[in-house]
C-alpha cells in the first residue's frame, strides 16, 4: 500500500534517482508499523518512561490576567526529556531504523534542539550518529553542541553558503546519497520529500473547524527588509529539500538566504502541509520579528516562570498582541515547543 505523495498540489518526491528505493523502503517500514502492536507498545513506553510523555496543559494564569482577554494555555512540549518536542520525532524514527536493521543515523539540525534528540535516541540504541550544523549555528548554540558531543555523536561543522539549516541539510542529504545502504536519515523539521514530512500539534485540529489554527514565521528584521524567514508570508511555490512547497527564491529561482534571531526559525522553506494549510485558508499564517520574540521571551519569563525557547516565543509574541481582543471565554492554546536554556547566549548578547 501506498500513500499519497502529496498535501494538495504541495510535497512529492524531489530527489535523485538513488534516493527512490530508500525512500520506498521507507515508507513501506513504516506502514508496517501502523497495525504492530510490538512496534507500538515499544514507542508507547519509550514516550511515556524515557521521554515523560504526556506533557501538561498548563493553565498561564499570569499572562492571562496581564493581557484581560482569552484564556491562555501552554502545551509543556519544553518538559521532554531533552528540553523540546524533538524527542518524540526522534525516538519514533530511530526505532524504526533500529528495526529496518540501519547502523548509521545521520540528521540535521539548526537550534541543535533535534540534533541533541537525535543524538539521544541514537546513543539510547547504540547506533552511530552524524549530525550537520550550520558554522553559525554551533557558534550561537555552543551547549548543545557540548550535548552532542557528550552523547557520542559527531558533529559536522558546515561551511557553505549561509552556514545555517538549509546548508546542514544540504549535506545530510549529501552524506544520505552516499551512505544509503546502512544509514538513516532523521528529517527534524516539517519539510522534506515523502514520505518524511511529519506534523505536530496542528494534527489533531484539523479536522475541527470549531478550532482556528494560527502558524508564526518569523519576521526576522521585517519582512520588508528581506532579512526574514516568512517563507509563506514572503515566499512563492517552488522546490526545495526533495518538496514542493512555499520558498524564499529569487527572480532567477536561486535560494534566498533566511535570518531569524531563532536558530530553529532560521530556514528558506516551509513543509508542505503548511503550505497546503496555508492556501486552502486552513490556517492562518502571520510573522514576529526578532525583537517581538525576544520581549515575548523576557515576558514570560517574569510572568510564568517559564523560560521559552526563541522559536517559542514568536508564537508567544502573536499571542501578546492578540489574545487582549479576544473574549474572555475564548481559549488560546500555544504550542511552547522547547525550554530556551540553549539561547542564553543569544539573549546575554543582545
Amino acid at each position: 500500500m501506498k500513500t499519497s505523495m502529496y498535501f494538495g498540489i504541495f510535497g512529492g518526491q524531489y530527489v535523485p534517482e538513488t534516493l527512490v528505493p530508500a525512500l520506498d523502503e521507507l515508507e513501506t517500514a513504516y506502514l508496517g508499523t501502523l497495525d504492530d502492536a510490538s512496534f507500538n507498545g515499544e514507542l508507547l513506553a519509550l514516550l511515556q518512561n524515557y521521554s515523560g510523555r504526556p506533557t501538561p496543559l498548563w493553565f498561564a494564569p499570569r499572562i492571562t490576567e496581564s493581557l484581560g482577554g482569552a484564556k491562555v494555555y501552554l502545551k509543556r512540549e519544553d518538559l521532554n526529556h531533552t528540553g523540546a518536542h524533538k524527542i518524540n520525532n526522534a525516538l519514533g524514527q530511530v526505532l524504526l531504523a533500529s528495526k529496518m536493521g540501519k547502523k548509521r543515523i545521520i540528521a540535521e539540525t539548526g537550534a541543535g534542539q533535534h540534533g541533541v534528540a537525535v543524538a539521544t535516541a541514537a546513543a539510547l540504541f547504540g547506533l552511530e550518529c552524524v549530525v550537520y550544523m550550520g558554522e553559525e549555528d554551533v557558534h550561537r548554540q555552543a551547549p548543545n553542541v557540548a550535548r552532542m558531543h557528550l552523547l557520542g555523536t559527531k558533529v559536522v561543522s558546515v561551511l557553505s553558503g549561509t552556514r545555517t539549516l538549509k546548508d546542514a541539510v544540504n549535506e545530510a542529504i549529501r552524506d544520505w546519497v552516499t551512505n544509503v545502504e546502512d544509514s538513516f536519515y532523521v528529517i527534524g523539521s516539517v519539510m522534506g520529500p515523502h514520505p518524511y514530512p511529519p506534523m505536530g500539534i496542528f494534527h489533531a485540529f484539523i479536522g475541527d473547524p470549531g478550532v482556528a489554527l494560527v502558524g508564526v514565521e518569523a519576521a526576522g528584521r521585517g519582512v520588508d527588509t528581506g532579512l526574514h524567514a516568512a517563507t509563506i508570508s514572503g515566499g512563492k511555490p517552488g522546490v526545495l529539500h526533495g518538496s514542493y512547497s512555499y520558498v524564499l527564491f529569487d527572480e532567477d529561482g536561486q535560494i534566498q538566504p533566511a535570518h531569524s534571531i531563532s536558530a530553529g526559525l532560521d530556514y528558506p522553506g516551509v513543509g508542505p502541509e503548511h503550505s497546503h494549510l496555508a492556501a486552502t485558508g486552513r490556517a492562518t499564517y502571520v510573522s514576529v520579528t526578532d525583537d517581538e520574540a525576544v520581549e515575548a521571551f523576557h515576558r514570560t519569563c517574569r510572568l510564568e516562570g517559564i523560560i521559552p525557547a526563541l522559536e517559542s516565543s514568536h508564537a508567544l509574541a502573536h499571542v501578546y498582541r492578540t489574545a487582549a481582543a479576544l473574549p474572555k471565554e475564548t481559549i488560546v492554546l500555544v504550542n511552547l515547543s522547547g525550554r530556551g536554556d540553549k539561547d542564553m547566549d543569544t539573549i546575554l548578547s543582545l
